[in-house]
């Protein structure tokens, strides 16, 4: 039997990657075998172990994908303006938006802190998103002595704001209230320099 090109392997590890978060956030991390991931991905076991090592390493390799596609999108609606609070304003907003997408809020805000443990779990978060609203704090002329504290407690809040939005079913109005208590947040956090 031939052995897959690099390119063919990348393709396959990815693919993996995105059908693991798809039963990950249907079934949760418990309920789902490896042998789930082979059968829908159309390969063996043992290419899901080649890749990814073991189900924890699957999964790791599913939170830290999903992590950078919340980073891509806070970056990108950042990006969309000049003036720096304006720029921490739509990465902040971009960021409730992109968690509370049913599979990320999932694997990413339930899931991941359980089965990755929690210093990991902050460890990914500082490398991915916090990086980011880190910078745009600093931008947005927040000083060195608060810079670390803000951005933990505005990324904890916004974290806790996309958990309470899961518990109301996608209502309207309390996505609405939650964007508008981020402003309230983000508008303290720039007010004083």
């Amino acid at each position: 039997m031939p052995r897959a090109t690099a390119a063919a392997a990348a393709e396959t590890a990815r693919r993996l990657v995105e059908i693991a978060a798809d039963l990950f956030a249907d079934r949760g991390y418990a309920a789902v075998a490896l042998d789930d991931v082979a059968v829908a991905g159309g390969v063996t076991r043992g290419a899901v172990y080649h890749h990814y090592g073991s189900k924890a390493g699957l999964f790791r390799a599913v939170t830290a994908h999903l992590q950078r596609e919340v980073a891509a999108a806070l970056v990108a609606a950042a990006e969309t303006t000049d003036a720096p609070a304006d720029r921490l304003r739509a990465g902040s907003h971009a960021f409730l938006d992109a968690i509370t997408a049913p599979r990320t809020v999932r694997i990413l805000l339930v899931e991941a802190p359980a089965v990755v443990g929690w210093q990991e779990w902050r460890a990914l978060d500082a490398e991915s998103t916090a990086v980011h609203l880190r910078d745009a704090l600093a931008e947005a002329g927040v000083g060195p002595a608060l810079l670390d504290a803000l951005t933990a407690q505005l990324s904890g809040a916004m974290n806790e704001a996309a958990l309470w939005l899961v518990d109301r079913g996608g209502d309207p109005r309390a996505r609405e209230a939650a964007h508008r208590s981020l402003d309230l947040l983000l508008d303290a956090a720039v007010a004083r320099r």
